[in-house]
């Protein structure tokens, strides 16, 4: 009576419940059970699934079936059947869940790449007006308006390339895949970085910047470059919010063993109710002023994200609409006694180099562009729009330089860095990715297949040139 009074409760369940003995035959099934095998009865039946002798463990296994495989939750324990050693064995269907997993696996991938897709052909259009008004400036022109001109065109393109940045940037943290360059720097480097950064929006927008720092050195560890995006983008942010003609004040102070650096302005405040989801992904404080400002609701959101791995907190404060708003980062400091050394050969005083240039793209006003650009420093440069074109062009030309496109109709660049440099003539040559794929894996290819150095599309010339000066 009582094992039918069991038999009742368990059949009520959707879970399979089993007891098997130490050689794994079946000595209770319940009805879930035998339909979840497909085996009825099962009970005198060998399971023939292995079982864990640990209390409470726990596995997924694979359960074939006439209808095909089914995912298993398994779960079993230790259990004396009328004086026989054994086990007791749940088991659930997670086929479904299995199923929703892969899903959500392969809609992530697919994510990951949609946004390198969408920030490579973005990127392409941006190159050759980024070069194009790179052309411009050099002519000298007494015409403000075309002076004018450039910079709003340049300052644009800019904008478009860090929003494209920051997209990439937040999907990469938030499935784990940024990686820092950890050194160790003196803070007031990444801040004098991050103010040259903002400082052309804050000029076009008649803002006064004023900034307080510490004469103590404050010695960080972590990745100078990623750190100066977040006090960029927090300028950035002031900038935009703040009407023209006003004044952002970035403090730098040391509290404890901490360096704070504050980011005040006086601009449209935070709402209330916005203010604890404010770092959330696609939040804006003001709907209409930030669509006007431009944005995605993002910066925010990867400033928090950048803190936090690098150990610190960030925290905003705001009275209310119209109050302006403080945002405060906490980071780490370490004793450090003494300065990092500084090369006393500047920039400016290093010799510029005329090179033989091989520019590979496939994107004809980009190629151009960028091969007038060169031209007019004084290079002698030659254009290839496909891989194989590019390695019988370069065994030609002898470059000196390769600029290499990835995404090339034919053979993909790594392809053609990889050809280039089984060729004795071009295991010395300098090759440049130059594309509109920036991740972190994109990198990894791009160093694997030979090359020096990855720079992103839109091209920031003066980068290029101080590469090329310093070689």
């Amino acid at each position: 009576m009582r094992l039918s009074k069991l038999d009742l409760i368990l059949d009520t369940i959707t879970d399979g419940v089993l007891v098997v003995d130490s050689q794994g035959v079946v000595l209770y099934a319940n009805q879930a059970a035998e339909i979840l095998l497909a085996r009825s009865p099962i009970i005198g039946q060998s399971l023939a699934i292995p079982v864990n002798p640990e209390k409470n463990s726990y596995q997924d296994i694979n359960l074939i079936r006439p209808n095909g495989l089914v995912w298993a939750e398994m779960r079993s324990s230790p259990l004396e059947w009328d004086g026989q050693p054994g086990y007791v064995i749940a088991l659930r269907d997670i086929t479904e869940r299995k199923r929703a997993e892969e899903a959500l696996r392969l809609a992530d991938r697919r994510k990951d790449e949609f946004l390198a897709m969408l920030a490579h052909e973005l990127r392409n259009p941006l190159a050759p007006i980024r070069n194009a008004v790179q052309l411009l400036k050099m002519q000298e022109t007494t015409d403000p308006k075309l002076a004018l001109s450039c910079n709003i065109i340049d300052r644009q393109v800019t904008h478009m390339a860090r929003l494209l940045d920051d997209l990439l940037d937040v999907a990469r943290i938030m499935q784990g895949k940024i990686s820092l360059k950890l050194e160790r720097f003196e803070l007031s480097d990444i801040v004098n970085n991050a103010v040259e950064t903002s400082r052309p929006l804050i000029e076009s927008r008649r803002q006064e910047l004023i900034i307080s720092q510490t004469s103590t050195p404050q010695w960080i560890k972590g990745d100078r470059v990623r750190l100066a995006q977040v006090l960029s983008n927090l300028l950035n942010n002031a900038a935009k919010y703040t009407s023209e003609g006003s004044k952002i004040t970035l403090n730098v102070m040391r509290e404890s063993s901490d360096a704070v650096i504050e980011v005040r302005d006086t601009g449209i405040g935070i709402a209330p109710d916005i203010l604890p989801h404010i770092f959330d992904l696609f939040i804006q404080a003001d709907h209409s002023l930030a669509h006007s400002q431009g944005g995605l609701g993002i910066g925010l959101t990867l400033v928090r994200q950048l803190v936090e791995i690098h150990g610190g907190t960030i925290t905003a404060v705001s009275a209310g609409i119209g109050q302006g708003s403080v945002f405060t980062v906490r980071l780490p400091t370490l004793s450090m006694d003494l300065p990092a050394t500084k090369s006393a050969l500047t920039e400016s005083a290093l010799p510029i180099s005329k090179f033989r240039i091989l520019v590979v793209d496939d994107y004809a006003d980009a190629a151009e562009s960028l091969t007038m650009l060169l031209q007019a420093e004084g290079h002698e440069v030659e254009m290839a729009d496909c891989g194989m074109k590019a390695i019988e062009r370069a065994q030609v030309f002898h470059p000196q330089v390769v600029l290499l496109d990835i995404g090339l109709p034919d053979l993909d660049g790594y392809e053609v860095a990889k050809r280039l440099r089984a060729l004795p003539e071009f295991r010395d040559a300098f090759l440049i990715a130059l594309t509109g794929y920036g991740q972190t894996e994109d990198r990894e290819l791009s160093k694997s297949a030979g090359f020096n150095y990855h720079l992103l599309k839109p091209l920031d010339f003066e980068e290029l040139s101080s590469l090329l000066m310093s070689l």
